[in-house]
């Protein structure tokens, strides 16, 4: 997995007064867990750009006071009016240790169903996992080519090498819906595919966004 760098520097206090002064100052507390220490440092807010605002997932190597510390980002919280980053959570990587974060899910392929007119819906864009450091994947590649009219693809279709999902089994990543324009072309759903009914516990239909 692709890694970006955070340069920052170590807090000697950490109360509200100290807070507000970094945020006016365009900083960013943050804190990184995980290891032998908890470690909180600040760090300019435009570094965050490649980690945030990105639909790529990414490590990250944070440099503080001469110590590199890789991590992963667990949490983030924005202003709720200006979108302003004010705090940040980190957890730090280790070999042996298996960590959870998101990963964003690409799509390749023309379904079936769409060529048949249908509607190609995608329930989660990300999907979170399971895994040591150096399984974790850059994407999900989903090949949404076989998918007809009226079927869809579950979590426990995709194949996982080296990472576990932290998804149920039955929770839809993709599916192909008949569309306006395939009923008013008459277009009907395969007679060899059964229709399917919604699995218990189905994902709805939405984006999943969980910064772990």
């Amino acid at each position: 997995m692709k890694s970006i760098t955070i340069q920052g520097t170590k807090r000697e206090s950490v109360g509200k007064k100290s807070t507000k002064a970094l945020r006016d100052a365009e900083l960013v507390p943050c804190v990184v867990y995980g290891g032998a220490e908890t470690l909180n440092f600040s760090a300019e807010e435009r570094s965050f750009k490649g980690l945030v605002y990105t639909p790529d997932a990414h490590t990250v190597s944070i440099e503080v006071d001469g110590q590199t510390i890789p991590a992963v980002l667990q949490d983030i919280q924005f202003h709720p009016i200006t979108d302003k980053i004010l705090h940040a959570d980190f957890y730090q990587l280790a070999d042996d240790k298996p960590v959870v974060m998101e990963v964003p899910v690409r799509l390749t392929g023309r379904a079936k169903g769409v060529v048949s007119g249908g509607a190609l819906r995608q329930s989660f864009r990300k999907l979170k996992l399971k895994a040591l450091p150096a399984n974790l994947p850059d994407e999900i590649v989903v090949d949404v080519t076989p998918l007809k009219i009226g079927n869809k693809l579950y979590v426990g279709d995709i194949k996982a090498e080296g990472f576990t999902f932290m998804h149920p089994d039955n929770a839809v990543v993709v599916a192909v819906k008949m569309s306006r324009t395939a009923m008013k072309g008459g277009a009907v759903v395969e007679d060899d595919d059964e229709e399917e009914t919604p699995a218990e516990g189905e994902a709805p239909a939405a984006e999943a966004t969980s910064a772990e």
